[in-house]
C-alpha cells in the first residue's frame, strides 16, 4: 500500500471553495479524504468521480456533531492521520452594533469548530506517533480588521491554540500548524464583495478592487496555493515544523 493511501485525512468546510479544493487535490495524490460539512448535496459534488473520498455531515460548531461525525470517518477509512480544519464563518458588522448572538456564533464556529476537531482526532494521531493538525486560519489571526472584530478574535485564538498545542505534542510526532490566507478567491469572497456593494453602491470590480488592495500584489489568494502549503505540511522532511502560523498574504502579513 501506498504510504498516503495509509493516511485518512479530515478536512471540514468541504462543501465548497478552499475545502473542496483541499479534498480533491489530496484526492488525486493518493490520500483517504473524509470530506465534512452541513449540506450534503454540496458535499457529494465534491466527492463525485473521486472513489478515495467520503462525505459526513458535519456542523463542527457542535461537539456531539463533530464526535459522530469523526466515529462515521472512522468506519469508513480507519484513524485519523491528517485533520484539517477549515470550516469558517465571516460576517462584518460594526462592534457598535454586533450582537451577543453574532459574536457567540463567529467564536463557536471559527474557534470552537478547531477545537472540537482536534479533541476528536488528537489521539489517533498519538497512538500512531504520527499526525498533522492543520487549521486554516487567516491574516485576521495575525492583526486587526475593521468590522470582523468577532472573526478577528476568533482568528487570533485559532494561532494561539496553535502555538500552545504544539508545544504539548512536541514530542508525540504530533505537528499542529495554521494557515493564515489573505482574502481568496472563494464564494466566500463572493459574498464580501457583494456585501460592499449593498453598503457602498459600488459597482462589482469596485468592490474586488477596495479588497485587493490589502495585499501588496494586488491580488487574490488562489485555493491551489493553500493546498500546496498543506501538501507542504503534511509531506516529507516536514516533521520540525510545529507551532507556526503561516501567512499566504503576498506579503500582508
Amino acid at each position: 500500500m501506498d504510504e498516503k493511501e495509509a493516511k485518512h485525512v479530515v478536512v471540514t468546510g468541504g462543501g465548497s471553495g478552499v475545502g473542496a479544493a483541499i479534498a480533491q487535490e489530496l484526492a488525486v495524490a493518493g490520500y483517504r479524504v473524509t470530506v465534512m460539512g452541513r449540506r450534503l448535496e454540496a458535499l457529494e459534488q465534491v466527492t463525485a468521480g473521486h472513489s478515495n473520498i467520503r462525505a459526513v455531515v458535519c456542523d463542527v460548531a457542535s461537539s456531539v456533531s463533530v464526535h459522530e461525525a469523526f466515529e462515521k470517518a472512522r468506519d469508513e477509512f480507519g484513524p485519523v492521520a491528517i485533520t484539517i480544519a477549515n470550516a469558517g464563518t465571516a460576517d462584518g458588522y460594526p462592534f457598535s452594533k454586533m450582537t451577543a448572538d453574532q459574536w457567540q456564533h463567529s467564536i463557536d464556529v471559527n474557534l470552537s469548530g478547531v477545537f472540537h476537531c482536534y479533541k476528536a482526532s488528537l489521539e489517533d494521531m498519538t497512538k500512531a506517533g504520527w499526525g498533522r493538525l492543520i487549521a486554516i486560519a487567516s491574516t485576521a489571526g495575525l492583526k486587526g480588521y475593521a468590522y470582523v472584530s468577532h472573526y478577528t478574535a476568533a482568528k487570533h485564538g485559532v494561532v494561539g491554540l496553535t502555538k500552545s498545542l504544539a508545544l504539548e505534542c512536541a514530542r508525540t510526532g504530533v505537528t499542529v500548524n495554521a494557515i493564515c490566507p489573505g482574502f481568496t478567491e472563494t464564494p466566500m469572497l463572493e459574498r464580501s464583495i457583494e456585501n460592499i456593494q449593498a453598503k457602498t453602491g459600488m459597482d462589482r470590480e469596485a468592490a474586488r478592487a477596495a479588497l485587493s488592495q490589502s495585499n501588496p500584489m494586488g491580488r487574490f489568494i488562489q485555493p491551489a496555493e493553500i493546498v500546496q502549503t498543506i501538501k507542504w505540511l503534511i509531506g516529507p522532511n516536514s516533521q520540525s515544523i510545529t507551532g507556526q502560523a503561516i501567512s499566504v498574504s503576498g506579503g500582508e502579513v
